[in-house]
Parts: C-alpha cells; sequence; structure tokens
C-alpha cells in the first residue's frame, strides 16, 4: 500500500510539474522582457552607429542577470532562457520594434548624428537605453 502511495504521489508531482511548465506563456511574451530586450537593442544600436556613446557595460550586465533571475522565479528553465535569446522569430520581431522606434525619433541609417541626438535625449531623460548608455 505505501509503495502505490508513493508510485501515485510521483506520479502526481511529475503531471503538476509538467502541467505548470506547459502553462508558461513563451518568454518573449513577457512584458518586463520585451521592456528590457528592447531598450537593449535599441542601445546597442546607438552605441554601434554613434562614436560618442558607448555602453555602461556592468549596469548591462547586472541588468542581463536581475533579468535571468526574474525569468528563473517565474519557472522558465536556463534552456528556455537560451531559446528565447536565440530565437530567429524573437530576434526578427526586436529587430522590426528597434527599426521602428529609431525611425519614430529621427534615426537616419547611416547618420552618425541622428543616433547620437537619440542616445543623448535617452541618456538625459533617463530611460532604461539611456541607464545603460555613456556620453563619452
Amino acid at each position: 500500500m505505501q509503495k502505490i502511495l508513493k508510485t501515485t504521489l510521483a506520479a502526481v508531482l511529475v503531471t503538476a510539474s509538467a502541467g505548470a511548465a506547459m502553462a508558461l506563456p513563451p518568454l518573449e511574451d513577457d512584458p518586463r522582457v520585451v521592456r528590457e530586450f528592447f531598450a537593449a537593442a535599441v542601445g546597442d544600436e546607438i552605441r554601434n552607429n554613434c562614436p560618442s556613446i558607448s555602453a555602461r557595460m556592468f549596469r548591462v550586465v547586472v541588468r542581463v542577470k536581475e533579468l535571468e533571475s526574474y525569468a528563473l522565479k517565474l519557472g522558465y528553465s536556463q534552456d528556455d532562457i537560451t531559446a528565447m535569446r536565440k530565437s530567429p522569430e524573437a530576434k526578427e520581431k526586436l529587430k522590426q520594434m528597434r527599426d521602428a522606434y529609431l525611425a519614430k525619433n529621427g534615426v537616419t541609417e547611416g547618420d552618425a548624428q541622428s543616433y547620437c541626438r537619440l542616445g543623448l535625449a535617452e541618456i538625459e531623460k533617463n530611460t532604461l537605453t539611456g541607464y545603460l548608455l555613456r556620453a563619452n
């Protein structure tokens, strides 16, 4: 009887764990994850195109670790996090969002000063993107 109870309990726990894992929405749909990856993508594009702005790498690394911890606490695995970061679909969606934001804010591809203007505005407003950047 005790063996049957242990086996049944184990089966219930495995089923409950699998059900909980399946209930999680895609990580790339989480608003905080989207917001933070978006800010990093915009900042990265600015720093790569404006010679007078660079990344505050310590802040970037800390935010990445905080976001990873957040996702793990929600029940996502390290494999889920890695899969989202490497997903071509998620990367393309983020790129489209980034490019639309840059265009909306007057950035023109090939015009370094337009990237610099936006970067300085982000820094001045202390947005998340601005928090991750430094004017040299």
